[in-house]
């Protein structure tokens, strides 16, 4: 990669599955030493007032704190600019602008909101294997 790619995490509540990609893809990114090269952004179209518990408690038991982060609306400045939108499972038709040039991919993962904490946790571990082969592929390994 030699310019700045911009990833963008979005849902529509931004309280479980976007928090989570953001959460481990901020650490691939300094893991792989990627922090000049890649910008992130998380957001949704109507944001919770906070991150689901469950997703907190699952996240904690993966060695990330996430209790103290709010989910915030994605805007449309942020979208437009992005080299990749990815949603969760919830359609990017509303949420990416006509004209954009970036590239969305949709995970399709199960909503983890009132969830078990196995299922979360399952949930939880198809983000980070799909956050760890984005960033693969993003640098061409």
């Amino acid at each position: 990669m030699t310019e700045t790619t911009m990833l963008a995490f979005v849902c529509v509540q931004n309280a479980g599955r976007s928090q989570m990609a953001y959460a481990f893809a901020e650490r691939e990114r300094a893991n792989r030493g990627l922090e000049s090269e890649i910008d992130l952004v998380t957001g949704g179209t109507d944001p919770a007032d906070h991150v689901h518990e469950e997703v907190v408690a699952t996240m904690a038991d993966a060695g990330f704190d996430i209790g103290d982060r709010s989910p915030r609306e994605v805007t449309f400045e942020e979208v437009r600019d992005a080299d990749y939108v990815i949603t969760m499972g919830c359609s990017a038709e509303d949420v990416c602008p006509a004209g954009w040039a970036g590239e969305n991919r949709d995970w399709d993962l199960d909503d983890p909101d009132g969830r078990s904490p196995a299922e979360v946790a399952r949930i939880r571990d198809d983000v980070r294997e799909r956050v760890a082969d984005l960033f693969d592929e993003l640098a061409g390994d």
